[in-house]
């Protein structure tokens, strides 16, 4: 499954290269992209384990940079 989600609080193009080098590491996800002028993530992960692959990532995003969230 492939689902785009917007982020909030990204402040810059190396932090957003940060949130999509940390969301790539999260167990279950097949591809991640940050696009830092949009603000918008592009997660892929596998159908059935999409929600607990979510769960990691919105975990994942603020470790990577503290005043970022999945929305």
């Amino acid at each position: 499954m492939k689902k785009t989600l917007q982020l909030t609080g990204l402040d810059c193009a190396v932090c957003a290269a940060k949130v999509e080098k940390a969301v790539q590491k999260v167990a279950g996800v097949t591809g991640a992209t940050v696009n830092f002028v949009t603000q918008k993530l592009t997660l892929e992960a596998d159908d059935a384990a999409f929600d607990a692959v979510l769960a990691n990532v919105r975990k994942a995003v603020p470790r990577a940079d503290r005043d970022c969230e999945v929305l």
